[in-house]
C-alpha cells in the first residue's frame, strides 16, 4: 500500500517580480518538506528558500557612516561629533 503524501499548495504572489528573469506575476510561494518557505519562478525556474534569502540579505548590508560597528558609530575621516554649548547670558 502506498503512503499518503500531503500535497502542498503553491500560491501565486500578486505583483511579485522574479529577481532572475524580471517577469511579473510568475512567482509562486510554497512550503517545502523541511518546513521552509520557498519562492519559485514558473518561467525561469529560479528558486530560493527563506533561509537562503535571509543569508543573502545579511551579506548585502551596506556599510554607511551611520552603520554601527561593534556598537559604535563610524565617523568619516576628519569629522568630529557636534558639541552643543550653552551661550553665556547677557547681563545688561
Amino acid at each position: 500500500m502506498t503512503e499518503f503524501v500531503k500535497k502542498r499548495p503553491r500560491r501565486f504572489i500578486a505583483g511579485a517580480v522574479c529577481p532572475k528573469c524580471s517577469k511579473m506575476d510568475t512567482t509562486v510561494m510554497f512550503i517545502n518538506d523541511e518546513e521552509e518557505e520557498v519562492r519559485e519562478c514558473i518561467e525561469c525556474e529560479f528558486s530560493q528558500t527563506s533561509s537562503e534569502q535571509a543569508a543573502e540579505d545579511s551579506a548585502q548590508e551596506m556599510v554607511t557612516r551611520v552603520t554601527p560597528v561593534n556598537g559604535k558609530a563610524v565617523l568619516d575621516d576628519g569629522e568630529q561629533p557636534l558639541k552643543i554649548m550653552q551661550m553665556p547670558s547677557d547681563k545688561n
